[in-house]
């Protein structure tokens, strides 16, 4: 009788305890016996199983006896997604050949997919198949030649089919988005409150941020618990009516949070891959009824009234074919919205409005009225014309803040946002009045502060559009976790003193 031969050599997993973000590596000496045996070389793709997990690693290698010849040293993101011991058995071999990577091969010299290869594409990108770099070039292929409109729908479809999906015991269900691009802007949670006080569904998932200071999602992060399961994000709604999570934890339209990661990366942020990202996430939610925020300005993402005509149009387009009832509203994006630009800041903003306090940013809770308004309109929930005044309303006799308390509570309680041990103040060379501020050098130096990753890293906006001010007078207010931080940002604003413009 011949015993018969295992499938692929196996090592001991080893935890390195080496940080690559999401990148699963795998850690293998250069006379291992496997890697002779199977041809493997330094950046080498490799299938990692353990029992009946599997990942797709990429291989680094050593020479010298840090690790054993019998061992494979695993990242962090590869250890958690095997969910092995030290000293558990994997099994190390060629991955397969993706079929998908053809496709992607024919977007990058212009063809068009059909509905079957690009839920190959989206399938292989969840299963984990695909490397940063099969990821970058997708992205990149569906920039350089925009998605059309049949591509769009497809990936939509083939990144909702990839996830969960939820259905709710209501007739309507809301949502909201805002494309972004506006530093500040963060009328979501708020949204929310006024929504579900007036009884109506709204089951809120958010992305963290891509090429922004701060997402939704990091921003309610200072404020309570995001990482809301199925299970969890279900109780919270049937209890409040609402629920403020973060999308990738539930496994919605997973597909998602691997591109926003590449994306974040390139600093891209393509229509068809925003149009795809936003309404796979709204359907896979439950979602019936969406009210979209489109803001223009010369530096937001959305630069003319023309181009957020296009965009309107391709995303009720777009919506329309899977059911979902769609408006979308333009608004102002000359400058920031509030005053606080970062996770934490903006979050200060947030409990400001729904606080009714009296320094309360003024632009932010009239933004926040008129979504609201439109979504209550939108679901049935006021009549036509009396939104904006029923959502005001409900922040003035504290409707909103209630609620909002207590979504907080039921995802695990409310926190208070951090405040940065530094600051440094800016202040304007010369007198004269505010004319131009600029939203990618204001996010760029946000992001320089630390800003998302450090919570409470960011900016204070000290001035708006119209503001006479004095030299010497106040214009942003810098805030860092560290010092390094701090000067980086403080470098990058002395270089860019046209971020806030002013005239005599």
């Amino acid at each position: 009788m011949i015993t018969p031969v295992e499938h692929a050599p196996k090592l001991r997993a080893r935890r390195l305890r080496l940080h690559t973000q999401h990148e699963p590596v795998v850690v293998m000496r250069t006379d291992c016996h496997v890697c002779r045996a199977e041809g493997l070389s330094a950046r080498s793709q490799v299938l990692l199983t353990a029992g009946d997990r599997q990942v797709q690693a990429t291989l680094f290698q050593i020479d010298s006896d840090l690790i054993g010849l019998d061992e494979a040293a695993l990242s962090e993101a590869a250890w958690s997604l095997l969910g092995v011991v030290e000293g558990d058995l994997i099994e190390v071999s060629h991955p397969p050949t993706l079929d998908s990577l053809s496709s992607v091969r024919r977007r990058i010299y212009g063809n068009r997919l059909g509905e079957a290869a690009m839920a190959g594409i989206v399938r292989d990108v969840v299963a984990g198949r695909y490397t940063d770099v099969h990821l970058a070039a997708f992205l990149t292929a569906s920039a350089a030649v925009p998605l059309d409109a049949d591509e769009t729908a497809y990936l939509t479809k083939a990144m909702i089919e990839a996830g969960d999906r939820l259905t709710w015991d209501a007739p309507v269900v809301v949502d909201k988005h805002s494309v972004g691009g506006l530093p500040g802007n963060r009328t979501t949670p708020i949204v929310v409150a006024i929504v579900a006080a007036h009884g109506l569904t709204m089951p809120k998932t958010s992305s963290r941020a891509i090429t922004s200071p701060a997402g939704t999602a990091d921003t309610m992060e200072t404020l309570t618990n995001v990482d809301l399961d199925l299970a969890t994000m279900r109780r919270v709604v049937e209890a409040e009516g609402a629920c403020l999570a973060w999308g990738g934890a539930v496994r919605l339209s997973p597909a998602d949070d691997i591109f926003i990661r590449i994306e974040r990366a390139l600093d891209i942020d393509t229509e068809g891959q925003l149009i795809a990202s936003v309404l796979s996430k709204k359907i896979a939610t439950g979602s019936t009824h969406v009210v979209i925020d489109i803001p223009v300005g010369p530096t937001a993402k959305v630069r003319s009234e023309d181009a957020a005509v296009a965009l309107a149009a391709r995303l009720t387009e777009t919506a329309t074919r899977f059911g979902l009832t769609l408006v979308c509203r333009q608004s102002n994006g000359d400058q920031p919205v509030g005053r606080g630009i970062g996770p934490a800041l903006e979050a200060w903003d947030v409990l400001a409005v729904l606080q009714t306090a009296d320094d309360a940013p003024e632009d932010l809770r009239r933004r926040a009225c008129a979504l609201a308004g439109a979504a209550l309109e939108l679901g049935g929930a006021v009549p036509k014309g009396d939104g904006e005044a029923a959502a005001a309303a409900t922040l003035e006799d504290g409707r909103a803040w209630t609620k909002f308390q207590r979504i907080c509570e039921a995802q695990g309680g409310l926190k208070t946002p951090p405040r940065a041990p530094l600051q440094q103040v800016l202040t304007a060379p010369r007198a004269g009045r505010i004319v131009h501020i600029n939203n990618r050098k204001i996010a760029r130096l946000a992001k320089l502060s630390g800003a998302p990753d450090s919570k409470a890293a960011g900016l204070t906006m000290e001035v708006r559009l119209g503001h006479e001010v004095a030299a010497g007078q106040p214009l942003v207010t810098v805030h860092a976790q560290t010092g390094g931080e701090l000067d980086y940002a403080l470098d990058y604003a002395a270089r860019n003193l046209d971020m806030i413009e002013t005239e005599a």
